[in-house]
């Protein structure tokens, strides 16, 4: 499929595809006899996995690290399991920090909900 195409899909600009070919986020990205991206199923799957880590916090430059490390191979599994388990660590911190916030929320709501004249 075409860059476009793969913008309609995934819900990324053109440009973020542009940007992440250019940083070495797809490591198995093909391109045609005139140089042009041509992106497959298993290009729309790696992207939402690297849209979840994005989205969880995880800075591009790790990003590219983990990516690095699949492009080495099989080696690198335990590399990368680790450096997943403690994406999932941050996380879960993140996640409690969340509901911490969002039961302070909620009392205030029921405090209001009591007090109602």
């Amino acid at each position: 499929m075409t860059i476009s195409e793969l913008a309609k899909l995934t819900g990324l600009s053109a440009h973020t595809l542009r940007y992440y070919d250019k940083m070495g986020l797809l490591p198995d990205l093909r391109r045609d006899g005139n140089g042009h991206r041509v992106f497959a199923r298993r290009d729309v799957e790696w992207l939402a996995f690297i849209k979840k880590l994005k989205s969880t916090g995880m800075p591009i430059a790790q990003i590219q690290h983990y990516v690095d490390l699949v492009k080495r191979g099989d080696d690198t599994l335990s590399e990368r399991q680790l450096m997943l388990e403690r994406h999932r660590a941050y996380v879960q911190e993140q996640l409690a920090q969340w509901q911490g916030w969002l039961s302070a929320i909620d009392n205030k709501i029921d405090y209001y909900r009591q007090h109602k004249q």
